[in-house]
């Protein structure tokens, strides 16, 4: 790895060493402009989260620099706040916002709509990817505070998903969120939907199983992630009647798809060697694309060295580490350019399709058929 790692801190990093994380702040009063201006305003949450990241990525390039992994919690303070405040301001805003559209003369059904899927964008590019972070925390607050984002999109049996199968089995037939070789983006979504649920509840079944407790046990979190989900629907409903459930199931319906498309994107291709004996290599760096983008991983908080969260997932988020070629495979673009070519299966092909075959004779020149990788049969 030949980026330049920084010293380590031997005392609380200033605020201006997170402020440009802090931008997400800025996205609660556009949306709340979108509604109450209506008209093209409604289309500015979704431009500015994902076309003006791109372009200033375009300007600002690469990030390379990386702080020292063994920085202590307690210099992360600013960096760990905008976390731990926006979960109570994204149950705010939405909240909010279902219970004012339904009472919005001046917007249109499409208007309506629009705000809705921009409620979503925000919950997924900022409040998923925050409740990412905060589900890989050990203590109660901070998984507490993910499981809440999660439910509010509906989708709370993520987090036993990705800390009980994904991480564990990435790269493998057995992750149903690793995106396989020549897969469309079309073909994984439903594929990604239903294997998660399933791979998810199966987890926590088995779990409670080797303590000799049933799966309706009540320390099963599914549980949970039901009633938080029921309660938050029982409250759109309360606040804004049938209109202001079916605004809710929008932005979460969005939050859930900005997910499983950069989903796809981080393992595209990319597979874990079989060692026979039901056994695979272990996960490495080079098993997660790497994006280096200075724009959006601002936004996304560093989700995009995503090679580093899967070689150290108990690390946080300002500590993650950024690879070159020679460790891990590079992504052309931030998340913001990829998961758009994500969505026309031809492109993505076409620029996705060579570099994992240069990934491959780099990293596997001993491997002459890759059929069984393809199809996700490695070790089967």
């Amino acid at each position: 790895m030949t980026e330049r790692t920084l010293h380590t801190p031997t005392s609380r990093l200033p605020f201006r060493a997170a402020l440009p994380f802090w931008l997400s702040l800025l996205m609660i009063p556009l949306l709340l402009s979108s509604a109450l201006m209506g008209g093209l305003w409604t289309l500015a949450p979704i431009i500015a989260t994902w076309s003006v990241f791109a372009v200033l990525d375009a300007a600002l390039g690469l990030d390379t620099d990386n702080l020292d992994p063994h920085t202590r919690d307690s210099a992360l303070h600013w960096h760990r706040l905008i976390t731990l405040i926006w979960p109570p301001l994204q149950v705010l805003m939405v909240f909010w916002l279902v219970w004012y559209i339904p009472r919005a003369t001046h917007l249109g059904a499409l208007e309506i709509y629009l705000v809705s899927v921009g409620m979503g964008v925000l919950s997924g590019s900022i409040g998923i990817v925050y409740a990412h972070e905060l589900m890989h925390q050990r203590n109660k607050l901070e998984r507490w505070l993910g499981d809440l984002l999660m439910c509010m999109a509906l989708y709370g049996h993520f987090r036993s998903e990705h800390l009980l199968v994904h991480h564990r089995h990435v790269g493998t037939p057995r992750d149903p969120v690793t995106a396989r070789y020549n897969e469309s983006f079309w073909r994984f979504y439903p594929r990604v939907l239903k294997g998660c649920l399933t791979s998810s509840f199966n987890a926590e079944r088995a779990m409670l199983a080797r303590k000799s407790l049933p799966w309706w046990h009540q320390s099963n979190p599914f549980w949970r992630y039901a009633a938080l989900q029921l309660a938050f629907l029982i409250l759109a409903y309360g606040l804004g009647g049938g209109l202001g459930v079916l605004i809710f199931l929008v932005q979460a319906l969005t939050a859930v798809f900005q997910l499983e498309v950069v989903n796809y994107v981080e393992h595209y291709g990319l597979t874990r060697k079989y060692l026979g004996d039901g056994r695979f290599e272990h996960v490495k760096p080079r098993h997660s694309w790497n994006a280096s983008h200075t724009a959006s991983n601002w936004l996304l908080i560093n989700l995009q060295r995503h090679s580093d969260h899967h070689f150290k997932p108990d690390r946080r988020f300002p500590l993650l580490q950024t690879y070159d070629e020679e460790d891990a495979p590079q992504l052309p673009y931030g998340y913001p350019v990829m998961t758009f070519f994500a969505l026309f299966p031809r492109k993505w092909r076409a620029m996705m399709n060579p570099r994992v075959k240069a990934w491959r004779a780099r990293y596997y020149p001993e491997i002459a058929d890759w059929s069984d990788y393809n199809k996700a049969r490695h070790g089967l």
